[in-house]
């Protein structure tokens, strides 16, 4: 079994593709209308072998948001300066012990993600 693909609600499939690709730099895998007014989006983190879904038709677009998604980075300093060079609301990066360390961000629809650190 391997996880490799996360659905997320989103209320708005433009803004969310402008997001997680212009702003995150995720790469758009797919964007397809098969009929009767789904559309169906799928998004990769570089380097992930798991992708995120949105669109329209495959989910309720009133769920609740996914909270504690996360992203491994090499280097979180580095990523965070590039996500806030974009415009993404990043929070400070928090020392949890341990080599670990985090920062946070969410996406329009507050679906709300981890970016991890580990030092190794």
């Amino acid at each position: 079994m391997r996880l490799e693909l996360i659905p997320l609600p989103s209320t708005e499939v433009a803004r969310s593709i402008a997001f997680y690709v212009d702003q995150v730099g995720f790469h758009l895998d797919h964007d397809i209308e098969p009929g009767n007014g789904m559309r169906i989006v799928q998004l990769t983190p570089p380097g992930s072998a798991c992708s995120i879904v949105i669109g329209v038709g495959i989910s309720d677009p009133h769920a609740a948001p996914v909270h504690g998604l996360h992203l491994v980075v090499e280097d979180l300093t580095a990523v965070r300066l590039k996500l806030l060079g974009n415009g993404v609301e990043v929070s400070e990066v928090s020392d949890m012990g341990g080599g670990v360390s985090y920062a946070y961000f969410s996406d329009p629809d507050g679906n709300s993600w981890a970016l991890q650190q580990i030092s190794h």
